[in-house]
């Protein structure tokens, strides 16, 4: 994949070139990726892009990395997106993966993104603006800068990592503020939890990604705030990846 970037040619050219020797330029290019690569650098972080719902969209260390398994929530989120439907709020957007993939394929609504992070918002806008989707960026923390205003469906994919747990090693390279919520990685969700029912429109719904180990927690956050309908959807590994809820009320 490396050296397909850096040659702009497809895996099969490679197979076909296999004898051709680098140019000098090419090939100190080659090595200094190759050398962040053996360092445990992201491919994505080091190719600048990654691909999510059918969008190449850049990327950085100001953004984590859209992960095929957050595809189950846009699916989720596409599929309770009526006629009727207007307003869709994405918040924590990091990289605005999952509120252009919400744009892209439902051009009827329109998108809110936010975001704490002014150089994530800043990947984001530049995102939108690649692919022509017409996304309000909000830069603040979780609902604080959309006060007074409710939406027909809010999704998230916020941190949900505890913070001492083990597997943080392995993503050293992304930023830690996207991935860790507290001793238990609930924090994040609970506040989400709580502050939304008052920004959802009646029948409005409530999808947020977790982790594999959270389904019940966040089951019971929900139920605990008057949500109905509580169900999760599993990724692509099969595990319990997004829980959601719906306000009648």
């Amino acid at each position: 994949m490396l050296l397909s970037t850096v040659l702009q040619q497809g895996h099969s050219w490679l197979l076909g070139h296999d004898q051709d020797r680098l140019a000098a330029k090419e090939q100190a290019h080659y090595l200094t990726w190759l050398q962040r690569r053996a360092q445990g650098e992201p491919v994505a972080y080091i190719v600048g892009d990654k691909e999510f719902f059918g969008l190449t969209l850049a990327v950085s260390p100001d953004v984590l990395i859209p992960r095929p398994d957050t595809e189950t929530l846009v699916e989720w989120a596409i599929e309770l997106l009526t006629p009727a439907s207007k307003q869709v709020l994405d918040l924590g957007t990091g990289s605005g993966a999952i509120a252009l993939a919400i744009q892209h394929q439902c051009p009827q609504v329109k998108v809110t993104a936010v975001d704490a992070s002014a150089p994530a918002l800043a990947t984001a806008q530049a995102n939108a603006h690649r692919h022509h989707l017409d996304v309000r960026f909000v830069l603040g923390d979780w609902l604080t800068p959309v006060a007074g205003q409710r939406f027909d469906l809010i999704v998230s994919n916020p941190p949900y990592i505890a913070e001492h747990d083990p597997h943080l090693a392995a993503l050293r390279h992304e930023p830690r503020q996207a991935l860790t919520s507290g001793a238990d990685g609930l924090d994040d969700i609970r506040h989400i939890v709580m502050q939304a029912p008052a920004h959802l429109q009646t029948g409005g719904w409530l999808l947020l990604e977790h982790g594999y180990d959270q389904a019940v927690a966040v089951t019971q956050l929900l139920a605990s705030q008057g949500f109905s309908h509580v169900s999760t959807r599993f990724d692509l590994g099969g595990q319990p990846r997004c829980t959601g809820g719906q306000i009648l009320i």
